[in-house]
């Protein structure tokens, strides 16, 4: 009996307002449906026809309504994963916490979730609280209270081109504001994830956390080690490619939940230039996610991790071990610490290591050598990577740029500037290298005169 009262109260709290929800016209949110994905209408569309109903919600009415163009679309709907696969060509159903269907358009994922319902003492949870499986579905109105924050629980009908808001996120868009639905301490055991997200979604809106919301994060941020780590690097490379990511990690530093993403970023920012060469590196993550071109996941990491890596490597150095093995022990050293807490995949610490140890070469430039380098995969990534370094000051701009011209030149060019460069005076640093000794090939030893 007092199970089944405390189970009421608890759905209580997470009921929308008896007035329901609010339905914002098309002149009053603002949203072009010309900018709405056409295959996220096509879902709804087809899900209508079907006798269902479908809205795209989250992430990508938020930026719509804000200005900013999305980087995907979701759609939400009363059908269950088995209802919506066979009305869609190429759909498959995903995921284990949480089952929702991916429907396929060329390069274009459409990811469709049935409603869910709001947590329950049933659910399955670790002895922190977090939910580890969340397969309840429930209504449109049970979904919009299960959200995160208010402004993720908006849903744009295409149909009526009416925006959904059962908890004020519109208004709360309007002062960017960051606000979680229900009680924080609770929203943030089930989820850990959420003091992360609450932080970029403030930094990407220019904007605030919520008072209330933001009050429990400091005393709550070790609930953070408790996430698995693929899933903490997948919202740590969210974090630094929102177009954002020097304000989000000063927010993380602030509110204690650094510790659990990048622990030696404390220790990168402390050292002298450190924070300069981090800035640098974001800064130009930034202006390339503002412009709307690719990042690389490996360079990115490589240039926060740096620091440290060359701070080790010139410890080795100096206690007399050579350069290279020092930084293959130096690099080695840091990305097993890194590995502890945050996964970072294999393809992306490979290339992070190609791009270190690239490094040194740069200092000598001699025919054959430079001919080699050239044919490395992470040429060009390394070049880059040797621009951050020269506009940090710890290489010569001069011979950085002339790397760069040949990465960018095409074949006849590069071949001119090794060849201008070979009747040049040879310097005699990038001639300090030692040559090695050339052996003479051993004559075959005379045969036995027994045979």
């Amino acid at each position: 009996m007092i199970t089944d009262t405390i189970k009421k109260f608890v759905g209580r709290l997470f009921m929308p307002a008896a007035r329901g929800p609010q339905r914002i016209p098309r002149d009053k949110h603002g949203i072009d449906r010309r900018n709405v994905s056409r295959h996220a209408i096509k879902v709804c569309e087809v899900l209508r026809q079907h006798g269902y109903s479908a809205y795209i919600v989250g992430g990508a009415v938020r930026d719509l309504i804000v200005g900013l163009e999305p980087k995907d679309f979701d759609v939400a709907t009363n059908a269950t994963p088995e209802q919506i696969r066979p009305l869609f060509r190429r759909a498959r159903i995903i995921g284990r916490r949480f089952q929702l269907v991916h429907v396929v358009f060329g390069q274009e994922i459409i990811e469709t979730s049935t409603f869910r319902a709001p947590a329950s003492q049933d659910q399955e949870t670790d002895e922190h609280g977090r939910i580890l499986r969340d397969n309840v579905f429930g209504s449109h109105e049970e979904d919009a209270a299960r959200r995160d924050f208010t402004m993720n629980a908006l849903y744009y009908d295409p149909h009526t081109e009416e925006v959904i808001d059962y908890h004020q996120g519109v208004q709360d868009l309007k002062k960017r504001q960051v606000r979680i639905i229900g009680d924080p301490v609770q929203r943030y055991r089930e989820d850990p994830v959420r003091m992360l997200r609450a932080v970029r979604f403030a930094a990407k809106l220019n904007g605030s956390i919520d008072p209330a919301t933001r009050k429990p994060i400091g005393t709550m941020a070790s609930l953070i080690e408790n996430v698995p780590a693929s899933r903490l690097f997948d919202e740590m490379l969210k974090l630094l490619t929102c177009g954002h990511a020097m304000d989000c990690l000063r927010q993380l530093r602030a509110d204690g939940l650094h510790h659990g993403l990048l622990p030696l970023l404390d220790v990168v920012l402390e050292q002298p230039g450190g924070e300069h060469f981090v800035e640098l590196a974001l800064e130009r993550t930034d202006s390339r996610v503002r412009a709307g071109k690719s990042i690389s996941p490996s360079f990115l990491f490589a240039s926060l991790l740096w620091q440290q890596v060359e701070s080790r490597w010139k410890q080795l150095r100096a206690q007399g071990e050579h350069s290279v093995p020092a930084l293959v022990h130096a690099a080695d050293s840091v990305l097993d610490e890194q590995t502890e807490k945050l996964a970072i995949q294999r393809r992306f610490s490979s290339d992070m290591r190609e791009i270190w140890f690239m490094q040194p070469r740069f200092e000598r430039r001699m025919g054959k050598t430079i001919y080699r380098m050239i044919e490395q995969p992470r040429f060009r990534a390394a070049c880059d990577f040797l621009q951050l370094r020269a506009a940090a000051g710890e290489f010569d701009s001069v011979l950085a740029q002339w790397w760069m011209d040949l990465a960018n030149g095409d074949d006849a060019t590069r071949a001119d500037m090794i060849e201008e460069l070979a009747r040049l005076p040879r310097d005699p640093a990038e001639a300090s290298a030692p040559r090695k000794r050339r052996r003479r090939p051993r004559r075959p030893a005379a045969p036995h005169a027994a045979e």
